[in-house]
Order: C-alpha cells, then structure tokens, then sequence
C-alpha cells in the first residue's frame, strides 16, 4: 500500500473504531461498557492478553458452538440503520468493511479491501477489492459498497440512517443527504470497475481508514433493494461476513452459524454462536454457573451490580474488568419545557452525587464524569482528559443547585419540579435511577416519575423527541474526540436532544476542517465547553466493563472503546 509518510504518522496517532453500544448508544448494564485504553493499546482477549491465537499446546474442543447471551435484543440487522453496541455485536459477526479492526494493534487492517493507495493530499483512496463473496456465493463488488453508502445518504429513505452524518467526510456526501445537490455521482464514492473503488473526502482524516471498519460503512447485497423488508427475516439476509444469521426467534434467542463463503474461513473456529436473549442479570449469572453460557456481562449482556465483588472473588480466574472509553450521561429533551432553562438543566447536574453511585450501585470501579468525552480517548498527542480537565465546567454543590432552580423556575413561571425519567430495560439502570430521583428528591423537592422501555421502544422514543429526561451512554466508533462531539451539531442523527447552537455547530466544523491538531484541541474544549455550559446531558461517570469468561473460552476481544468481536473465539477442550 503506497501512504505518504505524513500520512502514516498521522494515521499512528489514532486508534481505529471499535464499536458501542456501541460510539454508539449503549444498551448495556450500568456496570458494563458502552464502551479506558491508551492510543494504539492493543484490543486484549477475555483474559486480558493480546495473544488470541492457539499455540502447539492448545487443544480445541470438538464441538465449537458458543454460548452467550444478550440483555437484549439487536434492534435492527440493517447496518445502515444501527447505532447501538449489541447491534454492533452481532454485526460485526455478519459483515466486513473495507477495512477490520486488527485484534491484537488495534489498527485498521485490510478487509474487503486487500489493498489501497492515498494521494499525497491525503483526499483520495483508491481501494482494490479482494476475491470475496457474498454468502449466496455472488462476489462482492465496489458496486456493493456504493450502493451501501447511498443507501446511508439517500434524503428520502423511509427510515434515515441515524449515522449519516459519519459519511459527511467524503466529498459532496452531506450535499446529498441533506438535498443540496440530487446526482449521487457528485458524491466522492466512484466506482472504477467491480474491484476498485475511489473515494474523495471533502478534508484529509487521518482516521478514515478507521471509520471504514465502522457498521455504517458495512456493505449490502443488492437485493435489499427490491425488498424494504429484507433484514427482518433469515432468509433474505445475504451476508459477506465470517458468520450467517440462521436463526432468530423474536425476544427469545439468535444464531450464526459459521459463512464458508467467508475469504478468511480457515480463521474461524467456531462453528456457532448461539445467543440466548434474557434481560436479567441474575438469570445470566446462574446460566453462567451452571456452565450454560461460555460467558457473561458486559458489553452486551449483564452481571448484577451487587455481585460483582462476589464473583470477583469466587471466580478470579474468570472476571475480567477493563476501563474503556465510554461515558454514562442522562440527557434531555431540550425543546420540552421546562428543559429549555439550563439553570433548571445544570440544577439536576450539580445535585447528583456520583461516588456513592459507583460505591453502592454500580460497584464497578467507575470513574465520576463531569465531562461528555471520556479516559482514553486521545488528542494532540496525548488524552484529551489529561490536558482538559472536566473539573472545570461544575462540580456537586447542593446549595448552588437549589439557587438555580429556584431562579429556573421563576423564569419558567413555576413553583415546583416534577417530570419522567426514562431509561431502558436493566436491573441497573433501574437501581440508578432509583438513586438519582431520591437525591433530585431530597436535595430539591423534585418529583421523579421512573418509566422503563423495551430497548427497541427506548431509543425510536429518543429519536422522535417522545422522552423528558432519558437515561443514556455513549462509546467511540474510532478514538478521537470528535466521536463524541460531532453528534450534537445541529440535525445531527444521533442528536436526539434537539439541542441546536450555532456557535457549537461552527467549532466542531473548524475542527473536522483541520489538519492542525492543536486547532482542533482548541476548538474541542471549547465544544465541549460550551454542551457542559448549555447542561444538555449529565455525565454520571466513565465505564469499565466487567464480565466473566470460562477459561477455555479465547479469542473474544474488547478494544479501547469496549466492542466486543467474537468473531475469532473459539472453545478449548474442556
């Protein structure tokens, strides 16, 4: 592959995606990840160690069917209509982009694509595709990827892409999705013959090699577009990944079954991977005990937060916790009043008391965030937490907090304080807002009616605005700041607070547009400054994932951002 030396250093400063909930939203327990690791750390297996091949010594079992389950169900198999961790999961087990994220560097390797060439102005890519094929045995083409990406763009799609706006970096691409210009060939994504595609970005990004190993940018297999229909059932999901969906009873259970058409078959061991569907943490860490899973919590299941030091202490051979870099926040609608006051906002935040949470609750060794972006994620050559400290914007001070509501109040012509807090279905996140609404309660009178939602119900509500406060979590889909503050511009697909400021839209513009890491340090403080100023979420603290792992289990990898890939596990005789 021909780079520009620039263009490497650039590229070895940032981790590639990982996937949360996924960036992406979280669905997962409070003491799991949504998804801290320095830059370029390598992802580590279920033990913590990076090596996740055999060696001479292992044996592998005779049957390599694993066990796992979900504390809940993926709410969509459309890569282009993801955006949450337990998606991401089982995505990553059916497709590949053009590029994969390496296991054990943590960097964008090659996918679909075998090989790729950059201009010396880091603008375009020319990307040769690899002899793969679909699981149907068609071969997969340069037409797949673009016809996958103007499926994300399309601004009439009957459902639009929520990470659309991850494409903006190539050229003309945000044009088309928001109807400027209507001639899709406009849009940098150019297909030269069936095994080559070039992409122009709108700006050099030293971490799109990254980004392209993200589900959005995943291909899909042109019949999907004769059938509006087709990712909701077995039979009409033709995959390019390691693994097929075979099967998939609704609310209860899944299965891939291992995709012999898959380029890199000879690597994958499993012959199966069959996913029990439980939202209970209890029932999970009994099924767990009594061998019927492989393994239990987080990301994309749960462990019960009060049994955490217990397991950690039975089973130390098995519990694994690992910092990630992903963030626990609530989040409002800011277009309901009285949440258009940001006194009212910064009053819930400053009365929130965060160490006995993670002392009581969530017992998982969490850190308290006062912050949106988290540990872990790196910046000017160095974390951005390091050189930007989230003490800054307020800290817990029950005293200011009663002065800004009552001032709150009295500008919105009211007298009390009473609202929903919502949040998905976990024992968890329950405890937590349990918590949460008896400090509002006891420090500022505030009545807090707790609803809990089906996961599928939960984020459509946030999407579509239908929610007062709402419990929330964020992971990084590659490791930069700018995955965590893009997503409140103006419009934004995943800004489901309907928070819009043109100051923020312009600073996080300034810093997609440069290629002066000290710029864009500049202007990330300033954005994140600026959403901890206007209070639109509260940061409740920064995760570490916990789980527990048989010891013959390995190859189940987790990166920086706490994304789970089990694509090369496999079982040791046992």
């Amino acid at each position: 592959m021909k780079k520009s030396k620039s263009l490497l250093l650039m590229i070895a400063l940032v981790l590639v995606i990982g996937t949360v909930l996924a960036g992406c939203g979280g669905n997962n327990a409070a003491n799991s990840g949504n998804n801290a690791s320095p830059t370029n750390a390598p992802a580590t297996d279920n033990a913590g160690n990076t090596n996740t091949g055999t060696d001479g010594e292992e044996k592998l079992a005779a049957d390599q069917t694993l066990k796992i389950n979900l504390s809940s169900e993926p709410p969509t198999f459309d890569p282009q209509q993801a955006q949450d961790s337990t998606s991401n999961a089982i995505l990553k087990l059916m497709y590949e982009g053009l590029t994969r994220q390496n296991a054990e560097t943590g960097q964008a390797e090659e996918g679909m694509a075998e090989s790729w060439e950059i201009s010396p102005d880091g603008l375009v890519y020319t990307f040769k595709i690899r002899d793969a094929q679909w699981s149907n045995g068609d071969p997969v083409t340069a037409n797949d990827f673009a016809f996958a990406w103007q499926r994300v763009l399309d601004p009439n799609a009957e459902q639009a892409a929520p990470y659309a706006y991850q494409l903006y970096y190539i050229k003309g691409a945000e044009d088309f999705n928001t109807g400027k210009i209507t001639d899709f060939s406009q849009v940098g994504v150019k297909v030269i013959d069936d095994k080559t595609l070039e992409v122009t970005l709108a700006n050099p990004t030293p971490y799109f090699l990254g980004l392209l190993s993200f589900y959005t940018y995943y291909p899909v297999h042109s019949s999907a577009a004769d059938n509006a229909k087709w990712a909701t059932t077995v039979e009409t999901q033709i995959t390019n990944g390691p693994f097929t969906l075979t099967e998939w009873t609704t609310g209860q259970s899944l299965a891939v079954t291992k995709n012999p058409n898959y380029y890199a078959a000879d690597q994958i061991k499993a012959q199966a991977i069959n996913f029990s569907i439980v939202n209970s943490g209890a029932t999970e860490l009994l099924s767990y005990k009594n061998g019927e899973l492989d393994r239990a919590g987080g990301p994309i299941g749960e462990i019960p937060t009060e049994q955490l030091p217990i397991v950690e202490k039975e089973l130390p051979n098995e519990f694994v916790r690992k910092g990630i870099a992903s963030v626990y926040y609530y989040q409002f609608n800011v277009t309901e009043k009285p949440f258009t006051n940001a006194k009212i906002r910064k009053a819930l935040a400053m009365a929130i008391e965060r160490q006995p949470i993670i002392d009581n609750i969530t017992l998982g060794g969490q850190i308290p965030a006062f912050g949106f972006v988290p540990p872990g994620i790196q910046s000017n050559g160095e974390e951005f937490r390091t050189s930007v400290d989230d003490s800054q914007y307020f800290g817990e001070n029950v005293e200011e907090a009663k002065t800004l509501l009552a001032e709150g109040l009295a500008e919105e012509g009211l007298d009390k304080l009473s609202f929903t807090l919502s949040y998905n279905t976990s024992e968890g996140h329950q405890k937590i807002a349990v918590a949460v609404a008896d400090m509002w309660k006891k420090a500022l009178g505030v009545e807090v009616k707790l609803e809990n939602k089906e996961w599928g119900v939960f984020l459509e509500d946030k999407t579509n605005l239908n929610y007062q406060v709402a419990r929330a979590g964020w992971s990084a889909d590659y490791n930069d700041p700018m995955t965590y503050l893009d997503m409140w511009v103006t419009g934004g697909g995943n800004n489901d607070t309907g928070y819009s400021n043109p100051a923020y839209d312009k600073l996080i513009q300034e810093a997609k547009t440069s290629s002066d890491n000290a710029v864009r340090q500049e202007k990330f403080a300033a954005a994140e400054k600026l959403i901890m100023d206007d209070m639109i979420v509260i940061p409740i603290y920064y995760y570490t994932n916990n789980s527990l792992n048989k010891e013959y289990l390995k190859g189940v990898t987790l990166d920086f951002s706490g994304a789970i890939d089990l694509s090369r596990a496999y079982l040791l005789e046992h």
